[in-house]
């Protein structure tokens, strides 16, 4: 066995882990950090916004031997506005312009053509009205609100309000570190963007499911039992499936680096970046917050409850029993699993193989 999978291993049956729950603080200052940065580059650069949202003119050329940046330098002047220019690999530019409305397109061609050394006819335009572009806007945030919607209404069922309220929090996390993203690197934002949002908040919900479905049938009946609190069995949640949620997440981000590192920055395939950004940047923040973010909440709200606030004081209060008693009894100072002393709780819980024993220990209050 690989020494991954034996890892694998030994984190589903609980024989090693890391304290996420535990450690949970920490973490969420970590992504309280990164949403203030996403959300303050967002506020001072924006987002670059395509002109299928705002409207303008894209000129598609033949091959031309001017260089990219001479293109830019022309389009603006001839436009009075911004350009961004895109060279294809049949030789020819793809020149796009803002805020450009019929009339003025009809301007720019000729001078394109004149200072690009073509024919004006070989000059291809194509424009998009503003107000069809806030149809597209309109359109993607109600896709948006339908789809985080549906988020909590099935996991609501499937689970409880709890796991939805975390789930919602995690991929509203998502969408802010990868809308300011784009905004501090300044790629185009596109419908391919939109798609490319929806696309890794389903990655993101699949991981965190998975986690949550664990946690759903490790905490049956947990109040009938004293070795474990919830955070605990939140924690050996996490840890069960830590191996399967790496995996997942690197076998999707390899294919998406490709595109775009490759894609998009050696081959100069521009257009590439406006899925490829979100997707590389979503995937991973979705693996990062259905470890870091999602689970966690969820061991927050439930330790609320009273029955768990109750079952966090008789487990601690049973372990405190249990360090006393080996103290009283003289013994080497090793500490059995139960023998905990008060305020310090497991990082992760015994092993699968021992769940048996764990439940008849459980009936010994």
């Amino acid at each position: 066995m690989s020494r991954l999978g034996e890892l694998g291993a030994k984190l589903y049956r609980g024989e090693v882990g890391y304290d996420f729950v535990g450690k949970r603080r920490f973490w969420y200052g970590v992504s309280i950090l990164i949403t203030i940065t996403a959300i303050v580059g967002l506020a001072v650069r924006g987002l670059n916004m395509g002109i299928e949202f705002q409207g303008g003119a894209v000129f598609t050329t033949p091959k031309v031997s001017v260089s990219a940046a001479h293109a830019e330098k022309v389009a603006e002047e001839a436009a009075g506005h911004d350009a961004i220019v895109q060279e294809l690999g049949t030789g020819g530019m793809r020149i796009q312009i803002s805020n450009v409305d019929t009339s003025k397109a009809d301007q720019i061609r000729p001078t394109l053509a004149k200072e690009l050394n073509v024919d004006p006819k070989d000059i291809n335009a194509e424009l998009v009205g503003p107000s069809w572009g806030e149809q597209i806007a309109n359109k993607a945030w109600t896709g948006l609100g339908v789809f985080m919607i549906l988020v909590v209404i099935y996991l609501a069922i499937a689970f409880e309000w709890r796991m939805a309220l975390a789930a919602l929090i995690a991929l509203i996390h998502d969408i802010t570190i990868t809308v300011g993203v784009y905004a501090l690197v300044g790629f185009e934002v596109t419908p391919g963007t939109v798609i490319g949002l929806l696309t890794i908040l389903g990655y993101s919900l699949y991981d965190t499911v998975v986690v949550f479905d664990s946690l759903k049938e490790q905490s049956k009946d947990l109040t009938k039992q004293t070795r474990f609190t919830y955070s605990e069995v939140a924690n050996r949640s996490i840890n069960s499936t830590l191996v399967r949620s790496i995996n997942t997440t690197v076998v999707a981000l390899l294919p998406v680096a490709g595109l775009l590192f490759i894609g998009g920055g050696v081959l100069g395939a521009g257009m590439l970046n406006d899925i490829s950004l979100s997707l590389f940047v979503g995937l991973a923040a979705g693996a990062y917050s259905s470890i870091f973010i999602a689970t966690p909440l969820v061991a927050d709200f439930k330790e609320r409850e009273p029955q768990f606030k109750a079952l966090t004081k008789r487990v601690l209060a049973k372990r405190a029993q249990a360090a006393r008693d080996e103290a009283a009894a003289g013994g080497d100072g090793a500490q059995p699993q139960d023998s905990v002393p008060d305020g310090e709780q497991h990082a992760v819980v015994g092993p699968r193989s021992q769940r048996g024993r764990g439940r008849s220990s459980g009936r010994r209050r």
